[in-house]
């Protein structure tokens, strides 16, 4: 699979079609540790500029989806290959059509109090026959050891396909990479924000700014307290420094990538 570094990170040319083929063919080894699909957008790429340990879990995903607009288009110009935005709420309205299709497996674990469940009715309506086997809100803080050991007897004996993980960048990915071997055999999708677009807890960008690449605009007005750090500073250092890495004044090598690519 082709890939293209930014600025350190390593992100997938892919398309949907490509995408869903590598889990189906992933999923014939249920026995085999869990996948890990990442959606990869600014803010993952300059915090993982900043911070070697989040470099790591990002590096280590099974595909890393460009989450960003204007990393598809750079990719399409660059490679002349097709490519979609990865972005975790599409994954998910485009997972739950193949999994009607296959009998997929779905479980969804993040978000406050009552968000999953409101997801999984949302879900479940949008798509009839979709077989959502679990949904679970975890405390704000960390689980205790046996909490989290009950949790994974609890996954593990649903046997999903899928886990869709809503906690937040990076915590969800750090999460993933923590769970990898405890809940084998599936493949688990860090969601962000999808939990609570889908339960109507924030309203989602319209299709066509997705499209424009100035969602982090739309998402700015709604939550500037929250987002003007990841909006504007961190805007700021990518573009700088994926300048001087197209200028080829600075090297930003990467971490290796998974063994399932």
């Amino acid at each position: 699979m082709e890939r293209y570094n930014f600025i350190g990170i390593d992100v997938d040319v892919i398309t949907y079609d490509r995408l869903f083929a590598k889990c189906h063919e992933w999923l014939q080894n249920k026995a085999d540790r869990s996948k890990h699909i990442s959606c990869v957008n600014v803010n993952c790429v300059v915090e993982s500029h900043l911070n070697p340990e989040i470099k790591s879990i990002f590096s280590k995903a099974d595909i890393s989806g460009p989450d960003s607009m204007p990393f598809v288009y750079w990719m399409r110009w660059l490679t002349g290959q097709p490519c979609d935005r990865l972005y975790a709420p599409d994954i998910i309205l485009n997972l739950c059509k193949v999994a009607v299709q296959r009998n997929y497996r779905l479980y969804l674990y993040g978000g406050a109090e009552g968000v999953p469940e409101a997801m999984q009715q949302f879900l479940e309506t949008q798509f009839p026959g979709v077989n959502i086997v679990g949904a679970y809100s975890p405390p704000f803080r960390p689980l205790t050891a046996e909490e989290d050991a009950a949790l994974c007897a609890e996954i593990n004996r649903l046997q999903p396909d899928f886990i869709i993980v809503g906690l937040g960048s990076p915590k969800q990915d750090r999460w993933i990479q923590d769970h990898l071997t405890k809940i084998p055999g599936t493949i688990m999708i860090a969601s962000g924000a999808a939990f609570d677009f889908f339960s109507n807890r924030i309203t989602q960008a319209p299709y066509w700014i997705q499209r424009s690449g100035f969602e982090w605009l739309f998402r700015l007005t709604q939550d500037p307290k929250r987002l003007w750090k990841r909006y504007t500073l961190y805007n700021l250092v990518f573009v700088w420094n994926f300048l001087l890495q197209v200028l080829r004044l600075k090297r930003f090598d990467h971490l290796p990538a998974s063994q399932s690519h």
